[in-house]
């Protein structure tokens, strides 16, 4: 990305500004003005002091220029003073307001964006998170680089040059060859740099990815010993990202010495040339002082740039990245019009076959209806591709061929949004937020009330549970045990109340007391309901309605329970491998010498 293709990026995001951007530049060209005053103060306070030496004038006169002088400059302080305030508050202002603008759009933005987007390898969540961070921290920096410093120290190095062309040509003319000669090293960095730089960025993402992945497999590492793998992998990643920074560094010692020696150059052919004309009796000596200040202030952008290029370079990386994921447009989630006034829950599936972004095929030619009203269970070994069912009924994802119908009208002609309001998921591992108990059963239905959220908890069989908190339910929800979790999340479903409901593993995470409880609240609310439950307990699929077997991404068996099971295939081994790890006959001799179960 180009410096004009960024400024073209961010402009939307500095337009609000414009009034804040114009004061701001007011302020930096009176700024600019009094820049200069101490230049000229030095050559009037050099001269005068010289006539006076020269003439032996009385002290009372010297003491004259000095006070003025010295109003002068201390005016000019407090000028500066304001200035000075207003430039860094109004361009710190504009800083904070676009870092915000910038932040509240990526996030808006990337939560209409499909589900393929967050599965694709390269927006792994530490990934996206790096490039989100530093592209707001870049991009902000470059604004406030722009306002703050960049412009700022131009219009002063712009007129202080045209003070030392006013003063003599050939002496502007010498600050005006320096600058050309410096930007060209500058550039020449900033094209050795660029690769680097880039290395950087995604060793930083790997980084970010790595530790996020530590955190969250730290119990599988400790039990496993792996600590000294997981630490090598991050100090090799350390090490790749700390060998190109000292590149980095490195090359940019170089430039900035070669940069440093030009300054000095100009300094020097400054120097003498003044002296020259000093000596000639073309000026008087305190024109050394002004062409020496003047000089100062041209190069002092200069001797700043290697610092705004740096974040400049960085804006630019970074920006890439960002933008990347700010214009991904084309990733947006698809979404029809009709929203009709009730959804039965018929579905049916015409040849589907579905790949996921990473082109790993997970459904062959699927065919499927899945009645209104009624308990369909998917059963198949892990990978078979249940989930990837209900992935597609929920519109995460589109087919690859085929199509779906809900009550018999194509699925992506359904309003997303509208759909969603009618599915309620449970699945095997359900995320609850940072917040209250409360707030997690709330995000079923924000405008139910307090009753209907206890409601609900009790349905889950929860609320006992909750009460007996010291908080009750403004208790974190973090803290609570992961069946207890799990709990919530049903509730959470109990509250949102919807036509269709997927199950995926619902009870998986509880003990078999908390099972039964479950399974009892969720087979109240599957009446009248169109329901598809994904499990591999016996219990939750015998009772349905009908079964569908799948095997390797294929439908290989439906109907039934005692139709499917007498087929003798998928759905005979898995049920009768169940029975088996449940040690059913000892359950049952146990049962029948100590009477029958509690009702």
């Amino acid at each position: 990305m180009s410096l004009i293709q960024l400024f073209k990026q961010i402009l939307p995001y500095i337009k609000p500004y414009k009034w804040l951007i114009v004061l701001a530049l007011v302020l930096t060209f009176i700024g600019a003005l009094t820049a200069q005053v101490n230049a000229y103060v030095l050559q009037y306070t050099v001269n005068s002091i010289t006539e006076l030496l020269e003439q032996r004038k009385p002290l009372n006169e010297g003491l004259y220029i000095v006070a003025i002088i010295s109003i002068v400059l201390l005016s000019k302080e407090l000028v500066n003073v304001v200035i000075t305030f207003g430039q860094k508050f109004f361009g710190e202002k504009i800083r904070i307001m676009i870092s915000q603008d910038l932040a509240q759009r990526i996030v808006e933005k990337i939560l209409t964006y499909r589900m393929a987007f967050f599965t694709a390898d390269e927006s792994g969540s530490g990934k996206l998170q790096t490039r989100i961070d530093q592209g707001v921290s870049s991009l902000t920096r470059t604004v406030q680089s722009f306002f703050i410093d960049i412009f700022p120290l131009f219009t002063s190095a712009i007129v202080a040059l045209i003070g030392m062309f006013n003063a003599n040509f050939y002496v502007g003319l010498v600050g005006l060859c320096i600058v050309p000669i410096y930007f060209f090293i500058s550039q020449k960095q900033a094209g050795k740099l660029k690769g680097w730089r880039r290395n950087i960025r995604t060793y930083r993402e790997n980084k970010s990815g790595g530790i996020i992945n530590i955190l969250e497999s730290i119990n599988v590492i400790k039990s496993f010993n792996r600590e000294n793998i997981e630490a090598k992998k991050q100090l090799e990643l350390q090490t790749a990202l700390t060998d190109t920074q000292m590149r980095t560094r490195r090359t940019n010692f170089i430039f900035d010495g070669l940069k440093s020696f030009t300054e000095q150059i100009g300094v020097v052919i400054i120097i003498i040339l003044t002296a020259y004309l000093v000596l000639t009796g073309q000026m008087l000596i305190g024109a050394i002082m002004l062409h020496i200040m003047l000089f100062n202030n041209v190069t002092a952008p200069i001797r700043q740039l290697h610092r705004i290029y740096d974040d400049i370079n960085d804006a630019l990386i970074y920006a890439e990245g960002f933008f990347d994921i700010m214009n991904a447009d084309h990733q947006k989630e698809p979404s029809g019009n009709y929203r009709p006034e009730k959804i039965r829950g018929e579905f049916e599936l015409h040849n589907i076959d579905f790949s996921y972004p990473n082109g790993t095929q997970a459904l062959f030619n699927v065919n499927m209806k899945i009645e209104t009203n009624k308990i369909s269970a998917l059963v198949g070994l892990s990978g078979a591709g249940k989930s990837t069912i209900i992935n597609l009924l929920d519109k995460f994802y589109e087919p690859t061929r085929g199509q779906i119908l809900l009550d018999g009208v194509p699925l992506r002609d359904y309003d997303t949004h509208f759909l969603r309001e009618n599915i309620g998921m449970v699945l095997q591992k359900n995320h609850i937020f940072s917040g209250s108990i409360a707030e997690n059963i709330f995000y079923g239905n924000v405008n139910a009330t307090r009753e209907q959220m206890e409601e609900a908890a009790k349905k889950a069989y929860i609320h006992d549970q909750i009460i007996a908190l010291p908080n009750g339910y403004e208790s974190s929800a973090l803290a609570l045990s992961g069946g207890q979790q799990q709990r919530i999340a049903i509730a959470r479903m109990f509250l949102k109340n919807p036509p269709i409901i997927f199950l995926d593993e619902p009870t998986a995470s509880l003990d078999a007391i908390a099972t039964e409880q479950i399974k009892n609240s969720l087979d109240a609310i599957k009446k009248n309901r169109t329901v598809i439950i994904i499990s591999h307990s016996i219990s939750q699929i015998i009772d349905s309605d009908m079964i569908f077997a799948m095997k390797q991404g294929c439908v290989v068996e439906s109907g039934t329970h005692e139709e499917v099971y007498r087929q003798g295939g998928t759905y005979k081994e898995i049920f009768d491998a169940s029975a088996r790890s449940l040690n059913v006959e000892k359950i049952n001799d146990t049962i029948e010498e100590n009477g029958e179960i509690d009702s």
